[in-house]
């Protein structure tokens, strides 16, 4: 079955490009040229998969996101015509599994929309039935479901495949390097501070949680797990 994606931009050049790209992909797609038009069309159909412009009027795509993150857990990759990393900080932390600068490569778009959507729904035969546990935290990727103490953790397809690297080799440091190739297609090239910016929200999500010492940084190396409540 195609995957359905809905592509929200206000400029009818851009969703032209996107939207032949991921079709000419195998994928069927919905444009939209605004936010509110965007969470309408969300509304009616639930999507595998949301394209969001930052820099809408009227309602931007960082309070599209903001919304429909009250309801759905739907996979969210941001473009952004602004070159910033804070403004790519910002974008993560708004609950987006990723983001691409304009201009962009179709090709590098494409990429990213098929490396998300495998990690969000991965194929029956490449399920994965291992469990993971740590300390308190626990992580079941046949279900995409992570958990600590209990408590069910929310999150991005991306997060979860970075977790997950980590509680394979719970002993381990990790490098940027590493943790990136976790969770993205080995053709994707990713800024250092995506990774800062991928490691902070799963720290903030599983503090939130009860756990504040599940990631620690090792400095001048990278990453490794921490002992997450043990």
């Amino acid at each position: 079955m195609s995957h359905h994606i809905l592509v929200a931009d206000d400029d009818p050049h851009i969703r032209e490009i996107i939207c032949f790209a991921l079709e000419k992909a195998g994928m069927k797609t919905v444009a939209v040229s605004d936010g509110a038009a965007a969470l309408q069309a969300i509304e009616r159909r639930a999507p595998d998969l949301v394209v969001l412009d930052i820099g809408m009027p009227e309602m931007d795509g960082l309070e599209v996101c903001r919304r429909l993150r009250h309801t759905s857990d739907v996979p969210v990759l941001f473009l952004s015509a602004r070159d910033e990393e804070i403004d790519r900080v910002l974008e993560l932390e708004m609950g987006g599994d990723d983001y691409v600068t304009k201009p962009f490569s179709p090709r590098e778009l494409v990429a990213r929309v098929n490396v998300i959507l495998r990690r969000a729904r991965p194929a029956p035969e490449q399920a994965d039935d291992r469990q993971f546990s740590h300390g308190r935290l626990a992580l079941v990727p046949a279900s995409h479901t992570a958990s600590f103490d209990g408590k069910p953790l929310v999150l991005t397809s991306i997060e979860f495949s970075i977790l997950k690297g980590f509680l394979a080799r719970p002993a381990h440091v990790l490098g940027r390097e590493t943790v990136m190739a976790n969770a993205y297609a080995a053709n994707i090239h990713v800024a250092g501070r995506t990774v800062d910016s991928h490691i902070r929200n799963i720290r903030a999500k599983l503090a939130a949680a009860g756990c504040t010492d599940a990631i620690e940084t090792v400095h001048g190396v990278g990453f490794r797990l921490g002992k997450c409540g043990t």
